[in-house]
């Protein structure tokens, strides 16, 4: 990696190699609990956790889990929002060598069932009301022997504590939890200090997170990411922030934990540098959020495009001071130029577009905060981040600048395989290079473009169509809030493309007016030939838009036709 075309963009403080200490993620924690001990690591309805206080539960959790006969590298799923439980659980979970499942908190019975199996899953660690709810129902499919429950109400200051069963009843996360064999109350586990933690972990190869996809391209499979793999990447995005102030810094937690976005660039990165994290269980809460920026002054937040915009339309927002925001990263989804200028108006802060993959712990790819950033890219790589375009049938020869190809990559954040899936392991990792199924281009400078993903790719009359380029033609619409385009059948071009869109708040809008906008954009056979308005768009736990979920219900439509 001596001579790539990108080195030259890097802004002053980025180095093309980092020069990182081999640390496991528990030794992260022990270091900023020794340097930053009374600085506040988590901040959740007024109630605070200092790093100091946030170690000292993640010693007496490990303890409590050995006793209860955690052995190192067994897996322990983690299904909470952003609570400091979460963060008590998961760095918990890891200083007693244990392997993060983190498993999302909307999952039904399906769902857990398949990924706590898959995972081999003894131990769990889930909210009280997912237990009673979801969870114990199925107990006897699972292989579950400890189940260690939270309450919300555990950590909210008085007199929330006690307001909270009253409040909580209407949402259904207030439920008893019957005495069982095998069910243990976290706050009564870490009220235990006769016990001594296990030895610090200091393997960095080892296996630290069993990362799931999201599951929506088929059966959800996990990711075997290491401390090597998390440490390494929480560096690299600090590395892209090279004005950080270390223990000086407040960052907005609202991307969830259980998602490697939120686990890498809120959870792992605020350990790593100090900062304060807010803690939002419900993102999708825009008041709340925006209350949160007004009352806490965060200096960082990490968002999916959906939250910016949302933020943007927020009513009043114009009235309100947003401004301690200074660095934001965007991943997840495209982020639509005019969503970008709007945000930084308002905050007068700098939004960075990146890119990852679950299976890169995620983040690869980033724009210069105040360096060239290039409208439409997901910028360029990060330090001993290696990327290539290559031939989309057989992926060995590299493409020219500018042509569009799969975009592969290599770095010490890549992934050690799949879970117990050797062939999808073999297809995905070749000759140290991960194959992303990402078509992309890069241009002469280094910067590379996602055009769409090989499965999505709609084509048309023999013309290959990609859906991300459509979408962000929609987005230039002023009166669009939200769009996304699928490729769905056509007896005559084989497929052909429809756009479903969000109209912004008190407009109206046309198909012909839709079909017309694009016309003035779009070569012919990328036009739309259908639109479909709908109040909301079908959307991930991040805010990511299911291009999938929309396909699927067009092609049932054609099924019954």
């Amino acid at each position: 990696m001596e001579d790539r075309p990108w080195f030259p963009h890097y802004e002053d403080g980025i180095p093309r190699s980092l020069d990182v200490a081999d640390l496991t993620l528990s030794q992260v924690l022990q270091r900023s609990a020794a340097a930053w001990p009374g600085q506040k690591a988590a901040v959740f309805e007024g109630a605070s956790l200092t790093f100091a206080e946030l170690a000292a539960a993640a010693d007496r959790l490990a303890a409590s889990l050995v006793r209860l006969g955690l052995k190192s590298g067994d897996r322990v799923a983690i299904q909470l929002p952003n609570l400091p439980q979460t963060l008590i659980a998961y760095f918990g979970v890891l200083r007693a060598g244990g392997v993060a499942v983190m498993t999302n908190p909307m999952y039904v019975a399906r769902e857990i069932e398949h990924q706590f199996n898959d995972a081999d899953a003894r131990f769990a660690i889930v909210l009280d009301a997912f237990w009673v709810n979801t969870i114990r129902p199925i107990r006897d499919q699972l292989l579950l022997e400890h189940v260690i429950v939270t309450a919300v109400k555990d950590y909210l200051p008085f007199p929330k504590n006690l307001l909270f069963p009253l409040v909580g009843k209407k949402t259904g996360l207030v439920v008893q939890v019957p005495p069982e064999p095998g069910i243990h109350w976290l706050k009564d586990l870490l009220a235990d200090t006769t016990a001594a933690p296990p030895p610090m972990p200091d393997d960095p190869a080892a296996l630290a997170n069993l990362q799931y996809t999201g599951g929506t391209t088929g059966v959800s499979k996990a990711a075997m990411l290491t401390h090597r793999n998390l440490v390494f990447n929480a560096m690299q995005v600090k590395a892209w922030f090279p004005n950080v102030v270390m223990g000086g810094e407040i960052g907005l937690a609202a991307l969830p934990y259980f998602h490697v976005f939120g686990l890498t660039v809120c959870m792992n990165l605020g350990v790593l540098i100090g900062a304060t994290q807010i803690l939002v269980p419900n993102p999708r809460d825009i008041g709340k959020l925006v209350g949160l920026i007004k009352k806490y002054r965060p200096t960082m937040f990490p968002a999916v495009p959906a939250m910016f915009n949302a933020i943007n339309n927020f009513p009043g927002i114009d009235g309100i001071d947003v401004s301690s925001i200074k660095g934001c990263f965007s991943g997840s989804a495209p982020l639509p130029i005019e969503v970008l200028e709007r945000f930084e108006t308002l905050t007068g802060g700098r939004i960075t577009e990146g890119f990852g993959l679950t299976e890169s712990s995620p983040v690869t790819h980033a724009n210069p905060l105040f360096g060239l950033r290039k409208p439409g890219s997901i910028g360029i790589p990060l330090p001993d981040t290696d990327a290539r375009i290559v031939d989309l049938e057989e992926g060995t020869r590299d493409m020219p600048i500018g042509e569009d190809g799969e975009l592969i990559l290599a770095g010490p954040q890549i992934m050690a395989g799949y879970w117990k899936r050797e062939d999808e392991t073999a297809l995905t990792l070749r000759n140290g290079w991960l194959y992303t199924g990402d078509i992309a281009r890069m241009d002469d400078d280094g910067y590379f473009y996602i055009v769409g993903r090989k499965k999505d790719m709609i084509i048309a009359g023999g013309y290959n169509i990609y859906p991300r380029e459509i979408d962000e033609i929609l987005y230039e619409h002023p009166k669009v809030l939200e769009a996304a385009a699928v490729g769905v059948p056509d007896a005559r071009r084989g497929e052909t493309v429809k756009a479903f869109i969000v109209v912004q708040p008190g407009e109206t809008l046309t198909e012909d007016e839709v079909i017309a906008f694009c016309r003035d954009r779009l070569a012919p056979y990328k036009v739309p030939r259908m639109v479909e308005f709908r109040d909301e768009l079908p959307k991930s736990t991040v805010g990511k838009v299911l291009r999938r979920v929309l396909r699927d219900e067009e092609l049932a439509k054609a099924n019954q036709a």
